[in-house]
């Protein structure tokens, strides 16, 4: 083998070898942790990824989704062309248009709807990914409508809507380099938190200790943990307000913060005294001398961080209050906004964090309609429409089949995936249902088999996206690769959308970039700077990030509201994080044990990375996890086929039998289009608070199947 050959095999970037490379960053998952990737391309196509080293978010490292993206970008059924539907909705028969033809069919039938019911029948909705949406919601609100959602309707926005109302802020983040203990809340960095991994280890090594609240035995809990608290589904709640209980009764919390920064204390602290460790042990599972040593372990290490999973604690429906009473432990233990406890961290741009605020959320509510209706899912669920001020995509597939109080006829949407929904298929039925719906992605999808008119985009390889990373870093990127085949990136389309609609707006006609530079105003980023440097996030000088210490509260009272002033104008829900089981009320006899939709696997992510060959083979078949015992009980090994079944259906997926589950638990991953959980959680199974749905809180039955 020649010394060209050998390099060409070993991916050797040169001029002999024609490999070049250039970085980007990964979009798989959440905008945050947005990963640093450089891509060997040669003849114009990427062989090979790996981290970039020195990217300030991952360093180098990349976790199973992001060493995928190759296979991910080049998936076979990626859509090339803009497609009219010509079968029937969901028979996946499609003939290809031009975009001209596209966008002419497009204007004609949103423009009718408005013109038929009025603007607010067409509703704008975004899936993954979310760095297009400041454009997507000012489109929204320039057409007239008021109904702009995302998938964040079910994914994390809970989490946002509970630092809200306690603080102001929409998230808070754990200072790992300066705490003395770490309360793990649902912490599972080997499947899901990757980043987190190092900065745990780090702290153990200089002596932080480690609590996990998990049901699962996981390698975190094997790896990191100093105490686990093996918590029964659900009841997480009962946990926090026990621990809360202990801190209080022995005086171990900060008497000063409290006075100075909390409200409602007293009438918080009355209502925990009726959670002793006794009792907490019966609603938990968790032994009474495990929450009391969880309580000590607290006090000796002060400060106190906590991790919050954007996913597990809220997908239940108490889970809003839920995250509020896990947060509340911050407050007694005076931790948050100070060094070694929970720091602010507010959206920086597009759902992103870097320290300092630009103008992406004034940018879209500048054309929001006057004298509008409110928009989906707000009498049902006020609170989300008072603190979110979206559309709550979890009401959408009643009023488009009610048409109550208004009717929902057309829907634009990028990324769309009814199977995020529980009972899916009643947004799969309504979706059948509407006058038009439109869909961009990047693949063809059971969603965008439902769709009237497909239209492809880029992935983040393929466009130039500005994007901001945390520690105040900012990256304007260049595309990797030419986009394939005739897909666009999402912002082009938006913008050209609102010429050919012909909307009053000249600066999202005038396209994304001057968009950007109008959000970044009152910053001093040089976006010129940026895009001459594309390479690599730079840091953003000048830009001023706020201090640990000097965030203040941003309620109504100026502090830290363990009682909500907000929440106290809602008859029917509680302005104490109050406790309540989640569970559904089927009968347990017949289903006796909990279901948990939306366990994480370290190569999944809802539904895009089922059809990534190298991904699906680790775990190829659709797979529950359940107790090795409750499994032998029921006659079931490891490989055999089951029914998992709910009062609102059934679905056929393998058995892995495992002694990581907790007994009388069953885990299953989501989005397979073969064994699809979510369709089994029963529809109207939702918070009231935050109208996420109960995923993680469904009783379900367990069967063999016979052969």
């Amino acid at each position: 083998m020649s010394t060209t050959e050998e390099k060409l095999h070993a991916k050797i970037p040169g001029e002999d070898t024609g490999i070049i490379t250039r970085n980007s960053f990964c979009d798989v998952c959440a905008p945050a942790p947005h990963c640093g990737v450089t891509c060997y391309v040669k003849d114009g196509k990427i062989i090979k990824v790996e981290g970039t080293d020195g990217h300030p978010t991952n360093h180098g490292l990349l976790c199973p989704k992001g060493q995928s993206n190759r296979q991910y970008v080049y998936r076979k059924d990626r859509i090339m062309t803009p497609l009219r539907r010509v079968g029937a909705r969901g028979e996946g028969k499609f003939e290809p248009i031009t975009w001209d033809e596209a966008y002419d069919e497009i204007v004609t039938r949103l423009n009718k709807v408005k013109q038929d019911y009025g603007p607010c029948s067409v509703a704008f909705y975004s899936g993954y990914n979310k760095w297009y949406r400041p454009f997507l919601q000012r489109l929204c609100y320039d057409f007239g409508s008021v109904n702009y959602g995302t998938e964040s309707s079910s994914c994390f926005t809970s989490t946002i809507m509970s630092w809200r109302l306690a603080t102001g802020a929409d998230f808070a983040a754990p200072d790992l380099r300066n705490a003395g203990i770490f309360l793990g809340w649902c912490y599972n960095a080997y499947y899901a938190q990757h980043l987190m991994i190092g900065g745990v280890d780090k702290a153990r090594e200089r002596g932080m200790k480690v609590i996990i609240v998990d049901p699962r035995i996981t390698p975190a809990v094997e790896k990191q943990c100093d105490l686990h608290l093996r918590i029964k589904p659900g009841t997480d709640c009962a946990l926090a307000l026990g621990l809360a209980r202990e801190l209080i009764i022995n005086d171990w919390v900060d008497h000063d913060y409290i006075e100075k920064n909390v409200y409602g204390y007293e009438q918080y602290r009355q209502y925990v005294m009726d959670f002793p460790p006794e009792r907490v042990e019966q609603l938990t599972d968790v032994p009474a001398d495990q929450i009391r040593l969880a309580a000590r372990m607290i006090h000796e290490n002060m400060p106190l961080a906590i991790n919050q999973s954007g996913a597990a604690l809220v997908h239940h429906t108490n889970g809003m209050q839920t995250h509020r009473a896990v947060m509340a432990l911050s407050a007694l233990m005076g931790t948050y906004d100070r060094p070694g406890g929970m720091v602010p961290a507010p959206l920086t741009y597009a759902h992103s964090m870097a320290g300092f605020s630009t103008l992406d959320h004034e940018f879209p509510f500048e054309k929001y309609p006057k004298d509008a209706p409110r928009p989906v899912g707000a009498v049902r669920f006020p609170l989300w429409d008072e603190v979110v001020g979206e559309m709550q995509g979890n009401d959408l597939a009643r009023q488009i089949s009610q048409g109550l109080p208004y009717p929902v006829k057309a829907i634009w949407a990028h990324g769309m995936n009814f199977r995020m929904f529980n009972g899916d298929k009643e947004l799969e039925k309504a979706i059948k249902e509407l006058d038009f719906f439109v869909d961009i992605d990047l693949f063809m999808t059971d969603s965008a088999k439902l769709a009237d008119i497909v239209l492809p985009c880029c992935s983040s390889f393929e466009r130039s996206e500005f994007k901001v990373f945390g520690g105040g870093f900012g990256q304007y990127t260049e595309p990797v690769i030419a986009p394939l085949g005739e897909s666009r990136p999402d912002d082009e389309i938006i913008c050209e959308l609102a010429r050919r609609l012909d909307v009053d707006d000249d600066l999202l006609k005038q396209g994304s970039e001057a968009c950007v530079r109008y959000m970044l105003r009152n910053t001093p980023v040089d976006i010129d700077f940026l895009k001459a440097h594309s390479q690599f996030p730079q840091k953003l000088e000048g830009v001023k990030v706020i201090p640990v210490g000097e965030h203040g509260f941003k309620t109504p009272t100026g502090k830290f509201e363990l009682y909500s002033t907000v929440i106290e104008k809602f008859p029917g829900l509680d302005p104490l994080p109050t406790y309540r089981d989640s569970i559904d009320d089927t009968d347990p006899e017949k289903y006796p044990f909990r279901l948990v939709s939306g366990a994480r696997l370290p190569t999944a992510l809802h539904s895009r990375l089922h059809k990534v060959p190298w991904l699906r083979s680790m775990r190829p078949v659709p797979t529950a996890d359940l107790n090795d015992e409750d499994a032998k009980k029921l006659g079931i090994e490891k490989g055999d086929t089951i029914e998992l079944f709910t009062r609102a259906g059934t679905i056929t997926v393998g058995a892995n039998p495992t002694r990581a589950v907790k007994p009388g638990t069953v885990f299953m991953y989501h989005g397979y289009t073969e064994a699809d959980v979510n369709s089994i959680i029963p529809p109207g199974h939702n918070d009231p608070y935050s109208g996420f749905p109960g995923y993680r809180s469904t009783r379900c039955g367990v069967k063999k199947q016979e052969v």
